[in-house]
């Protein structure tokens, strides 16, 4: 398997995601975390949040399935490191929030190791994500 040819500075075409109430559940079930911050809208807002949020992982893995995406295998994907930054808050209707998603190639390396700086902002445009680095390899 090869990468894509890319030099420092090429930007990855971008995707948006949305997350409803529905992915969140799914995902507390998948993940074994029940925190009512991520279904209950009086249990968020009780302890300070704007509303019910995304989990922090769930964020962190929409941007490595981009990225594995990108790569075309997800074995490839070596690491993924980030900061959060901020929460997805997920109303309670039918639109749901959206998750934009992006990268912008940091460092290509002698061996074919590329580095993306990759990038996630929420429906305020904000980042919700931080110092997201990613490295892959080709296999």
């Amino acid at each position: 398997m090869s990468l894509p040819a890319v030099t420092v500075g090429d930007e990855l075409d971008g995707r948006t995601v949305t997350l409803t109430r529905a992915d969140l559940v799914r995902y507390a079930g998948a993940s074994g975390d029940l925190n009512p911050i991520h279904w209950n809208e009086r249990t968020a807002t009780a302890v300070g949040l704007p509303g019910v949020i995304a989990h922090g992982m769930l964020t962190m893995g929409l941007a490595a399935q981009f990225v594995a995406d990108w790569a075309g295998d997800p074995a490839a994907v070596r690491s993924v490191t980030t900061r959060f930054t901020r929460p997805v808050v997920v109303p309670d209707d039918d639109a749901g929030a959206t998750v934009t998603l992006g990268a912008s190639v940091k460092a290509v390396d002698d061996d074919g190791a590329v580095t993306l700086a990759v990038t996630a902002h929420g429906p305020d445009g904000k980042a919700v994500l931080g110092k997201a680095l990613a490295v892959v390899r080709a296999r």
